[in-house]
């Protein structure tokens, strides 16, 4: 057991305040990793304030994790101290189960995640990134080039492979007209993405003021989603949407603007249903509305790689770690651009300057 400094939500009700914790003794087959930075997820604000329903105190939020191996169990043979690695939203699954062997460990019935999550090995509760260190097993260890910004890699450990995943299983290619609806801390990964692999991307957002950056990202178009008329100038173009908004919206809006068997995909998650889609919509062009999680392991590895050969990383502000209840409420404003990403160093400074 070691002592580890983090920010911890005491109740539901609370701002984050520091707290010590012990982690579990380093087993065999564990890594124990030096955190330097934690992305904030917006899923993280949802956990501490209990919004989902689900959440236990004291809790540790944080999946967006790269750190430097300080140490590595006896039988570990793929890192060693001193490799920089990432941890994101998975610590452990069952690994028996034909998701976990078809190494789409996400969609396991027993996932242990890297918080607020029941540890099925060790018991208790696990505890996550905005901490200083963190031991993993290391099948759930992820390799990060050195070649990347490492503070701006931190959110690729969630945002990047919730949109590099479903772009890769729906096969986008050069090519391909892809539509990503939103430009937030999933929509502006999704344009460095499709852009990377080839595609005509087209931003649909509600806000002119996102015009431009959305072009630097890597748009070839954006369309203001309020203005009809721009709506109606791409009916039935498209190959691909992706949808990160996570609000309830219209989407037939969207659906209208597939080709026959284009699909739309949606990876953010509202706290109301969308309104239902029209079924004449869907079948008289076969469109499809699918959903799409996180990644496995493997292929999250395979985003990292990705990103270390196209040079992708997020658009951060990085800050010290007691900046972070500020961060939150900036978060729920839309005042980021487009990702906070903790200081870990901080941590060991009093007056986070």
């Amino acid at each position: 057991m070691s002592k580890t400094l983090s920010y911890a939500a005491l109740n539901a009700k609370s701002a984050l305040v520091p707290f010590v914790f012990d982690r579990r003794t380093l087993q065999a087959t564990d890594v124990l990793i030096d955190i330097l930075y934690c992305g904030v997820c917006h899923s993280d604000i949802h956990q501490v304030r209990n919004e989902w329903g689900n959440s236990q105190f004291p809790m540790v939020p944080g999946h967006e994790i790269v750190g430097r191996v300080k140490q590595v169990g006896s039988a570990v043979q793929a890192f060693k101290a001193g490799d920089v690695v990432g941890v994101g939203c998975m610590v452990d699954a069952c690994r028996t189960c034909p998701d976990c062997l078809d190494n789409l460990e996400q969609f396991c019935n027993h996932p242990t995640f890297t918080y607020n999550s029941d540890d099925l090995k060790f018991g208790g509760r696990t505890q996550g990134g905005y901490s200083s260190q963190i031991v993993v097993e290391q099948h759930f260890v992820l390799r990060i080039s050195e070649k990347l910004e490492l503070a701006a890699a931190a959110p690729l450990l969630c945002a990047g492979i919730t949109t590099y995943s479903p772009l890769r299983h729906w096969q986008v290619k050069a090519g391909d007209k892809v539509g990503i609806v939103g430009l937030g801390g999933l929509g502006h990964m999704g344009v460095k993405f499709a852009h990377a692999m080839g595609a005509e991307v087209v931003l649909f957002t509600t806000s002119a003021a996102k015009v431009n950056d959305a072009k630097r990202l890597g748009a070839h178009a954006v369309v203001i989603s309020k203005d009809p008329a721009a709506m109606q100038a791409h009916l039935a173009s498209f190959d691909f949407i992706l949808n990160t908004v996570a609000a309830p919206h219209d989407l037939d809006a969207y659906t209208s603007l597939l080709k026959r068997d284009g699909v739309l995909c949606l990876v953010g998650v509202p706290d109301q249903p969308h309104p239902s889609p029209s079924v004449g919509n869907l079948i008289f062009k076969r469109r499809s509305i699918v959903g799409s999680l996180i990644g496995g392991i493997q292929e999250t590895q395979e985003m990292l790689d990705f990103c270390a050969e196209h040079n992708i990383v997020s658009d951060i502000e990085l800050i010290p770690i007691q900046q972070i209840n500020t961060a939150y409420e900036r978060v729920l404003k839309s005042d980021v651009q487009y990702r906070f990403v903790i200081d870990m160093a901080s941590l060991n400074d009093a007056d986070g300057g």
